[in-house]
């Protein structure tokens, strides 16, 4: 007789993921990945004023590998979208991204062919940042946001996650790879 037969049904499996949520949204790592002048304002977010720390946010890592959360902060070009897919690619699971700025978020006033008009048509974005550029502030109340959803994560979210953006955003991602072969070096 092991000990999940004297306990009700599920409590081992709801208390681990209890505890791995706990953990989770203690020690986001995020990915140093600034495009533009939002990344200033991200940066900010780490000095003692603004304290990222106290997410356990303190490391932001040049590694993929070693991040669980992206923030894209600032304005995606065409020849930068493949990066971004391949970097997201490359973190481990769990992993989420915040779209840090107008720019970031919708395109902001770059409504050309040369900017895509939201990250969220190349990789899935968690939480949205408002603002142009949004302050430290914005940025530690959309970890709050993203705290809020790990808390409720469990692990078939992961199992049953689709690793991929819908079949549409995955045509144009294709897309925009052709158009970077296309370009001159």
């Amino acid at each position: 007789m092991g000990l999940e037969e004297k306990l009700p049904e599920g409590i081992i499996t709801t208390q681990l993921e209890a505890l791995v949520n706990w953990s989770r949204e203690n020690s986001t790592w995020p990915l140093l990945f600034g495009l533009a002048c939002c990344a200033i304002e991200m940066i900010a977010t780490g000095t003692a004023r603004h304290d990222i720390s106290r997410y356990g946010s303190e490391l932001f890592r040049a590694s993929p590998r070693q991040a669980d959360l992206m923030i894209v902060s600032g304005r995606v070009s065409n020849k930068m979208a493949p990066v971004i897919k391949r970097l997201y690619d490359q973190m481990s699971e769990p992993k989420w991204v915040i779209a840090m700025g107008i720019c970031a978020s919708a395109g902001g006033p770059f409504n050309n062919y040369a900017i895509i008009q939201g990250v969220d048509k190349i990789i899935p974005v968690d939480v949205y940042v408002p603002g142009c550029p949004p302050r430290p502030e914005s940025l530690l109340y959309a970890l709050d946001k993203l705290r809020a959803k790990q808390a409720k994560d469990t692990f078939r979210t992961y199992a049953n996650r689709n690793m991929h953006a819908s079949p549409n955003q995955a045509q144009e991602i294709e897309s925009l790879e052709a158009l970077r072969r296309l370009q001159p070096a």
